[in-house]
């Protein structure tokens, strides 16, 4: 590319630092732009490329001359400046697309309204341990272009892709994509359920007849994912017998690829716990086996891959209380799944920054090893009148505060119970992101006595 381009990265998170670099060593000139005037440790971040300030600027009076923009995945592309871009010929692309085209590696991608994040650190640590050099980026929490130019031809990239990150791809390709399910999220953001739908569909986008589609058969929106892609597509179920993919026979994992059938393991051997993550190892089982990783390793991996931080995650006990950070619950049916996972009498903590998810359904999936719960945030009021509606108004508390929260929590509690962060909804109206919110639910539960 000539180095007379201009790029303009709008939103300097971790991606927009990644892409920034990424840019600079190819030779661009880099305006960084952020609706804040000031971002804490920014500038030691870039260390080492050249690159124009505009932070605090508006991105509308900052496309004159330049070539790319590549955005924030939390902008929607129908923002004016975007439109505008688009106008005047510019070329508006994600960061991960981005990454993608700087890469030499065989992309495998795992999106998914709920289980994304554990599919894709287990499909990682299965190619990984089946012999192939593997990088484990996107949403997962390292962008893929802060790697992308270390990639070589045979490596592979698996990929964690938000339908945010979605929607601004081009030519991004997956060699083998996964869907987990899809359920309500980011409404704020695309507006319709019909939008949201449409850009995880992306990630089946110039695949073709020598790809893999993986796809969840129970979830009805998935399946008929199967109609927009050219890959082979294979199936997987808990519910029932199929005739390409992965099912249960009794209690056994079953697939047939290719018209060849085969035993893979005993499902109680699995490591991770709960339903959700028997439909996780599923598919990140047959993405590894699509692509020719040895069956024996990938049971093995299986039998000893202990899940993910921030998913139902084991913090510590107190006074005979388990805690259990699930801060990557940040949708209700995400929360339900959590829910679904507790063995004890539960104490939950719901409430964030509103995603315009509606919170009946989460009521509805509650049972009676919930004894209480503790709400808080932007979407307290909208909690407490979904309970109230569906007859849990007495055990819902209000908390002012986080760490009021999680104590109120702890004195809810008994011996023998749980307590469990699960808030189904997002973190941004106490905090950066989930990882930091369940960070310092682990702080604050490690120093009880």
């Amino acid at each position: 590319m000539s180095n007379r381009k201009t790029a303009l990265i709008i939103g300097m998170a971790k991606s927009g630092i990644a892409a920034a670099k990424l840019l600079y060593h190819d030779g661009y000139r880099v305006i960084i732009n952020d609706m804040k005037p000031e971002i804490k440790g920014l500038f030691d971040a870039l260390s080492g490329i050249a690159y124009e300030v505009q932070l605090g600027a508006d991105p509308m009076e900052l496309l004159d001359g330049v070539d790319l923009i590549v955005p924030s995945p939390v902008i929607p592309l129908t923002r004016p400046f975007l439109v505008e871009a688009r106008r005047r010929g510019i070329e508006v692309i994600s960061e991960i697309e981005l990454g993608y085209r700087y890469s030499k590696a065989d992309f495998i991608c795992i999106t998914g309204t709920n289980g994304k994040t554990t599919c894709t650190a287990l499909t990682g640590e299965l190619f990984q341990n089946g012999g192939k050099n593997t990088y484990v980026l996107g949403n997962i929490g390292i962008a893929i272009s802060e790697h992308a130019l270390e990639t070589k031809p045979g490596d592979v990239v698996v990929a964690e892709t938000a339908a945010l990150q979605l929607e601004g791809n081009k030519r991004f390709h997956a060699k083998a994509a996964g869907v987990c399910n899809i359920t309500p999220d980011h409404l704020d953001h695309f507006g319709s359920m019909e939008n949201y739908i449409a850009a995880k569909a992306k990630i089946l986008d110039n695949q073709t007849e020598s790809d893999v589609a993986v796809l969840n058969y129970d979830d009805p929106i998935v399946r008929d994912f199967s109609k927009l892609t050219r890959a082979k597509v294979l199936f997987f179920s808990r519910r029932q017998e199929l005739d390409s993919g992965m099912f249960l026979r009794r209690n056994m994992l079953v697939y047939r690829i290719d018209g060849v059938e085969r035993e893979l393991m005993d499902k109680d051997d699995i490591k991770i716990m709960g339903v959700h993550n028997l439909e996780n190892a599923m598919l990140s089982a047959l993405l590894a086996l699509s692509q020719g990783i040895d069956p024996a390793s990938v049971k093995e991996t299986l039998q000893t891959f202990s899940g993910v931080e921030h998913r139902i995650e084991y913090v510590c006990t107190r006074s005979g209380v388990d805690y259990i950070n699930d801060s990557k619950g940040t949708n209700p049916a995400s929360t339900i799944r959590a829910i679904e996972a507790m063995k004890k009498p539960t104490i939950l903590i719901l409430g964030g920054y509103d995603k315009h998810s509606g919170f009946d359904e989460l009521f509805a999936a509650f049972s009676s090893n919930i004894r209480a719960c503790v709400v808080l945030g932007d979407t307290a009021e909208k909690i407490l009148a979904a309970a109230k509606e569906a007859g849990y108004e007495d055990i819902c508390h209000r908390a002012s505060d986080f760490l009021k929260a999680v104590n109120m929590a702890r004195d809810l509690a008994q011996e023998g119970d749980a307590v469990l962060l699960s808030p189904a909804c997002a973190s941004w109206d106490m905090f950066d992101n989930y990882e930091q919110r369940g960070r310092v639910f682990k702080a604050i539960v490690r120093e009880y006595k």
